[in-house]
């Protein structure tokens, strides 16, 4: 594996178009973590922006698809973008509360967990906790001001 780099900008400074959304989601105070169909290993929800979707709208839809949330709170914390070697991912990162969860979608997700902590099986174990530590920190500095 190579060298990974995470660098975090404010929203919509950067001029590319974006790849990737990741909601770091909360329901009942314990994080979400989805399985996808025909793995064993754990991750937050997150998908592609697809054409002509603005990152939130992205957001909302994953959401949905991964986690069934019918009722939420969902704020952006910041860009983020992930360099390996010469290619480079750009994303935005997001915090959500869900409030209700209905029926799991049909879709790619197979199981999905509440727990307190990270999983020791993760999809993208290098990503992952690093954004949850990014997302947990803006929460607190958020809540002393």
């Amino acid at each position: 594996m190579g060298q990974l780099t995470i660098e975090y900008h404010n929203i919509n400074t950067h001029k590319r178009a974006y790849n990737y959304v990741v909601i770091v989601a909360y329901f009942n105070g314990k994080l979400v973590w989805v399985r996808k169909k025909g793995t064993t290993t754990w991750e937050i929800p997150a998908g592609h922006v697809e054409e002509g979707e603005t990152p939130n709208q992205a957001a909302e839809r994953e959401l949905w698809e991964e986690t069934g949330a019918l009722q939420y709170v969902l704020s952006p914390i910041c860009d983020f973008s992930i360099k390996t070697g010469n290619r480079a991912s750009y994303n935005r990162l997001f915090y959500c509360k869900i409030e209700e969860i209905g029926k799991l979608p049909i879709s790619e997700i197979e199981e999905i967990v509440f727990r307190n902590d990270i999983p020791s099986q993760l999809t993208h174990g290098r990503i992952q906790p690093r954004l949850i530590e990014k997302v947990m920190a803006n929460i607190e500095q958020t809540d002393a001001e």
